[in-house]
């Protein structure tokens, strides 16, 4: 059972467009969970914001930002990068499974309760963010 279950959070944190970032915001999504009691949630959160932080670094030339939000039942994860195109529609992973790529989204629609994306700006450049929620069961 989570720490102060009832009550709200939220954790942002800022990257460089470098592949490396990835690894960063695994470890730091994994250290936010294990703190504050959401061991069940780690191993699926941390790949789900994985390729959605993956995502914004190898398809966009700017900056990103993993954001991790706790709402009652409910964790949402996503990834805010600088370029406004949406992401590119999911395909089914069974039609991408021999592939090197081209399966992140795929499994993020996979392995999540739900999924989105919206326009967004940040500091004046606009940009969009992809999110995915998992549902503490």
């Amino acid at each position: 059972m989570p720490e102060n279950e009832s009550e709200p959070w939220e954790y942002s944190l800022y990257i460089p467009n470098d592949p490396r970032a990835v690894t960063v915001c695994r470890r730091t999504l994994r250290l936010i969970l294990t703190l504050h009691g959401l061991i069940t949630l780690v191993d699926t959160a941390e790949l789900l914001g994985a390729e959605l932080v993956s995502n914004a670094v190898r398809h966009t030339k700017g900056p990103a930002a993993l954001r991790v939000r706790w709402s009652p039942g409910a964790l949402r994860i996503g990834a805010w990068d600088a370029d406004p195109e949406p992401p590119d529609c999911p395909r089914r992973l069974t039609d991408v499974e021999d592939e090197e790529e081209g399966r992140g989204l795929g499994l993020v629609v996979s392995c999540a309760d739900v999924w989105g994306w919206q326009p967004s700006s940040r500091f004046g450049s606009r940009g969009k963010y992809v999110w995915c929620e998992l549902a503490l069961t």
